[in-house]
């Protein structure tokens, strides 16, 4: 015999699925976490009109009183002048916004002048036991910290117009690799502007000319790239490239995302 039973107390509900913690962190759910992962800044860049950005890469061990500091100096001085290049386009959009790994370093750098110049400046971060810590400069609303690698590239790869590159370690050289392996097979469509900060130091740490040589990549493949050494070339390469690819009335026609 089942008794029934009714003594008024309340039954203890069992919390809904995306409100357990347990079942969002599990294997089981990690779909979940990769697609929030894509949502979230969607719906963020969307709410602040983020059309498109540069990309500022570079290691997060250049500080500015280091050894290696011109190139924080450098980094700084040119999110600057093209924030405000980019905001004095007066589009309804924001355009060319700068965007960095979120860190310390380079990352900084970008961010700080973005931020000095008055714009808005997004922090793609992610989540090391060491090292990345989101630096003081990004814009709050545009601060994101990733789990995966892959969708935080995703997120670098999606907006970006233009990519400057300055001396870095195995981050930067996945990074600037990864940007080059999309353009190169034409998986981007659109074209970004890349530009390799520091030419003695690329050169030194890539041979382009020994790929060349063995057949490995082709020699038009050094097409896809620029260098310069000082900020003066950097903004010039930088602004005649999206001007000529995005800000004449032909753009159209390249300005989508893959």
């Amino acid at each position: 015999m089942i008794e029934n039973v009714n003594d008024n107390s309340p039954f203890e509900e069992s919390p809904r699925a995306y409100r357990d913690k347990t079942f969002i962190d599990s294997v089981e759910a990690r779909p979940l976490r990769l697609l929030s992962e894509y949502i979230y800044p969607q719906t963020q860049f969307r709410r602040e009109k983020i059309h498109d950005t540069i990309v500022f890469f570079g290691s997060a061990r250049t500080f500015e009183a280091s050894s290696m500091g011109r190139y924080y100096k450098d980094a700084r001085h040119l999110a600057q002048r093209m924030t405000r290049w980019s905001d004095a386009l007066g589009t309804a959009k924001r355009r060319f916004v700068v965007a960095s790994g979120g860190g310390p370093g380079i990352m900084e750098a970008a961010n700080r002048g973005a931020a000095e110049a008055g714009g808005k400046t997004i922090g793609l971060n992610i989540g090391l036991p060491f090292e990345q810590r989101p630096n003081p400069f990004i814009t709050p609303e545009l601060n994101f910290e990733f789990h995966y690698f892959f969708m935080r590239k995703f997120w670098f790869a999606y907006l970006a117009k233009a990519l400057v590159v300055f001396p870095g370690g195995f981050g930067t050289l996945d990074e600037l690799t990864e940007i080059l392996t999309l353009t190169q097979t034409q998986k981007l469509h659109k074209q970004i502007v890349i530009l390799l900060y520091g030419t003695s130091f690329w050169n030194e740490i890539i041979n382009f000319d020994a790929l060349i040589k063995y057949g490995m990549i082709s020699e038009g493949d050094l097409n896809l790239f620029s260098f310069a050494d000082d900020v003066d070339t950097a903004f010039q390469i930088l602004t005649d490239g999206l001007t000529k690819l995005y800000l004449t009335p032909d753009a159209e026609s390249v300005d989508t995302v893959g």
